[in-house]
């Protein structure tokens, strides 16, 4: 971890989706790495795979439990759920205040079913304060786009063509460069999740490379990295 957080600001933790980690592990890591290093952290998938949001309040006692051992340095939680996992607007809002009544930090959603982007989706994530993922490629409609509360812009760039595999184009890049550097203010996140063939380092690397003459100030918080499992 001490190699890597020399190169990069900060790291997606996607092992936990599996399995649980000690709570001395995260405390482990957190130790390990620079004071402004920051990690984002994805939720279990008993939580959002097997539970489906319902009944969840001791699992989100457990895990974050678990994670806050991060401090300071937790600085995301990551939500992906199911693609046939449907918005039902009492399930998401009772799930929604179990982890907010826990955790007042940052928080994204990454939701794979159409019947995610009704408006009424959209206003329970703003009220609960939590992010919709820009992903690429994304199964719906306008999900290549950050959305959901305003206040936290979270990439994640699976690849393509071929997902989990293909490395972006320079072009790709310079154009996700420029649309990151068009809202310096946002606390921002870019996961490189393309990580099969390795092509993740290289294209985060590059992005570094192309967004090295701008200079957001320390609150910004602009993230650049690719997946750790």
């Amino acid at each position: 971890m001490q190699r890597y957080s020399s190169r990069f600001p900060a790291v997606e933790i996607n092992s936990s989706f599996y399995r649980p980690h000690r709570p001395a592990t995260y405390a482990k890591w957190a130790d390990s790495v620079a004071g402004d290093f920051r990690f984002s952290v994805k939720v279990p998938k008993q939580m959002t795979h097997e539970r489906r949001l319902i009944d969840c309040e001791g699992l989100v006692d457990e895990f974050l439990g678990q994670c806050s051992q991060l401090g300071e340095k937790l600085g995301c939680l990551l939500i992906q759920l199911p693609p046939s996992l449907a918005f039902e607007a009492a399930v998401a809002e009772v799930f929604f205040k179990a982890l907010r009544d826990r955790y007042q930090g940052h928080a994204v959603l990454e939701p794979r079913h159409p019947s995610w982007l009704v408006p009424q989706a959209a206003t329970i994530l703003q009220d609960a304060c939590i992010g919709r993922v820009a992903a690429d490629p994304s199964p719906l409609p306008g999900g290549d786009r950050p959305a959901g509360w305003p206040g936290i812009r979270y990439y994640r760039l699976h690849g393509s063509p071929r997902i989990y595999y293909s490395a972006y184009e320079d072009a790709w890049l310079e154009r996700l460069a420029r649309t990151l550097q068009a809202d310096p203010d946002t606390p921002t996140w870019c996961i490189f999740d393309n990580t099969a063939s390795g092509a993740a380092t290289a294209d985060a690397l590059r992005l570094i490379d192309l967004m090295q003459d701008a200079k957001p100030s320390p609150a910004t918080n602009g993230q650049l990295l690719p997946v750790r499992p």
